[in-house]
């Protein structure tokens, strides 16, 4: 059996999705993200404060990293890492990134796009001190950095086994939260 006929026959989209959400949609994406994490997290997704960043390095070239997200608010989403590290140059370069949750369990994802500012130096060290013990173990406090994206762009996708997916998406407009209908996006 080739690859693409292997890969083709594993099972996809075997989740179940919640039932149909009655309650109206919020004006802020945060709030529906909060939302969409707990019942996740409810239905036994495991690690579903897990997600892919992508950034780009000095070439334009994506480089993308599995990271947990640390903080969820008016001021972004928050991430955290070593100065030194590969992202923290890519993020100094170029400052924007997206993130992509994907809780399979549920059939569904959240991404999310924007720019990327540094978090205060006390938000960064209040982040390191928070981890444990051994995860701290040779980190000094200025050697640990947390990001925030401040998202222009929430697309919250939910799957169906019937290929009908259902797509909300949040545009940033000046000084509020847009819902954007999907079909008149360009892919």
């Amino acid at each position: 059996m080739t690859m693409a006929a292997w890969l083709r026959s594993l099972p996809s989209l075997t989740g179940t999705p919640p039932a149909t959400d009655a309650e109206p949609l919020p004006d802020l994406p945060e709030h529906l993200f909060a939302r969409w994490i707990r019942e996740a997290v409810e239905a036994g997704v495991a690690e579903a404060h897990g997600a892919t960043l992508a950034t780009v390095d000095a070439d334009g070239i994506p480089d993308a990293r599995i990271l947990i997200l640390k903080d969820l608010g008016p001021d972004g989403w928050a991430f955290a890492g070593p100065r030194a590290s590969a992202k923290a140059g890519q993020l100094a370069a170029h400052p924007a990134a997206a993130l992509n949750f994907w809780w399979p369990a549920v059939l569904r994802a959240v991404r999310v796009r924007g720019k990327v500012v540094e978090a205060s130096a006390e938000d960064s060290a209040a982040d390191l001190a928070a981890r444990s013990a051994a995860a701290r173990d040779g980190i000094g406090p200025g050697e640990w950095v947390m990001w925030r994206l401040v998202a222009d762009r929430v697309e919250f996708w939910q799957g169906s086994a019937d290929r009908q997916h259902l797509r909300t998406i949040y545009r940033r407009t000046d000084d509020d939260w847009q819902l954007i209908d999907p079909e008149s996006e360009t892919r």
